[in-house]
């Protein structure tokens, strides 16, 4: 299910549609509610934009309860699973850890699909072996890598560049494929496997499950967004501040210390990356105040306090201008409380 740029090859719609079809999904229904016109399925140069594509992948996945979307082939992955292996591998200490995790975390299922991770002279390789009775096994095996690739990515707050990918299918000439990987791909391997520098599985997960509770809320976005190259610089803050929810945030002029800056680089750096410093540390207390309001154990006061707010109606106002809320509102909203 690869993207190029902003947008998605038709034929990728299509191929969800047959999964949502085959588990008795309605199908004009869907495309209506997902604002696909059924004349565009017929046109093969016609692209739908990337957040209509995520829309309806989430529509079919809810349909059909199953995070493959239907393509599985009487194997499903119920919704909810894959934020459970992510709360099982958040906590790990570096990403070789957590891809072992994540690994025998699905093993525990029978899918038709299974990971091995080797590492052998100096290069990590995820080998993955998928059922030859799949219909939709090309699809399903270049989506393990790719979604694989961009969470590993996410994990690390770094972009895991791939030396190469190999299928053990033919080329059917399909240059989404190409798009999707940026890498050397090759065909008619014998094996499935993609390659990358065993460097990466040294990293330490910048991730806490705090950022989690907001990665999940829009993964399919997250992990199909264009370009995870800019993401490094802003993790690695993120990294620097991690242990500090609400107290104690270093100000600006210790971060470019720390990451031996000047002022105006770092500026610049997170301007092009999209963010700022204070946005940085919004998102970090907007994300931390939303997983303790999850805790019916803790009152708003009390939050208020953990999030470094002297009173609660400085805290009240700072959650209003991040999420459009009062604390209490998001958390009888969010959480019945």
């Amino acid at each position: 299910m690869a993207f190029h740029r902003d947008s998605i090859a038709v034929q990728r719609v299509v191929l969800v549609l047959k999964g949502a079809a085959r588990s008795g999904v309605d199908i004009p229904q869907l495309l209506a509610t997902c604002g696909i016109e059924r004349k565009l399925l017929d046109d093969p140069n016609a692209r739908v934009e990337r957040e209509v594509f995520i829309r309806l992948l989430t529509q079919v996945m809810m349909q059909t309860q199953d995070e493959f979307a239907g393509l599985g082939q009487g194997r499903t992955s119920k919704p909810g699973t894959f934020s459970m292996m992510t709360h099982a591998v958040i906590n790990c200490s570096n990403l070789e850890r957590a891809l072992q995790r994540g690994i025998r975390f699905y093993d525990m299922f029978d899918l038709q699909l299974a990971s091995t991770l080797v590492v052998e002279e100096g290069k990590g390789i995820l080998v993955a072996q998928a059922d030859p009775r799949l219909d939709f096994r090309e699809i399903i095996l270049e989506t393990l890598f790719f979604l694989t690739q961009r969470f590993m990515s996410w994990l690390v707050g770094k972009h895991i560049v791939l030396e190469r990918v190999e299928f053990d299918f033919e080329d059917d000439g399909d240059p989404e494929r190409q798009a999707l990987f940026d890498c050397p791909i090759q065909f008619s391997a014998g094996v499935n496997r993609m390659v990358f520098s065993a460097d990466y599985l040294d990293l330490p997960l910048v991730q806490n499950e705090l950022s989690l509770s907001r990665f999940l809320k829009s993964s399919l976005s997250e992990l199909f967004q264009r370009g995870n190259r800019q993401m490094g610089l802003p993790a690695r803050i993120r990294a620097l501040l991690a242990e500090e929810y609400g107290y104690n945030f270093p100000d600006f002029s210790g971060v470019c210390e720390s990451l031996n800056m000047t002022p105006q680089t770092l500026r610049r750096r997170l301007k092009d990356a999209g963010t700022s410093y204070q946005q940085i540390k919004d998102d970090i207390r907007e994300e931390a105040s939303v997983y303790y309001l999850s805790k019916p154990e803790l009152s708003i006061d009390e939050i208020a306090l953990l999030m470094g707010f002297s009173e609660a109606s400085s805290f009240h106002r700072a959650f209003k201008k991040w999420t459009g809320k009062t604390p209490a509102n998001f958390r009888q909203e969010q959480f019945g409380d």
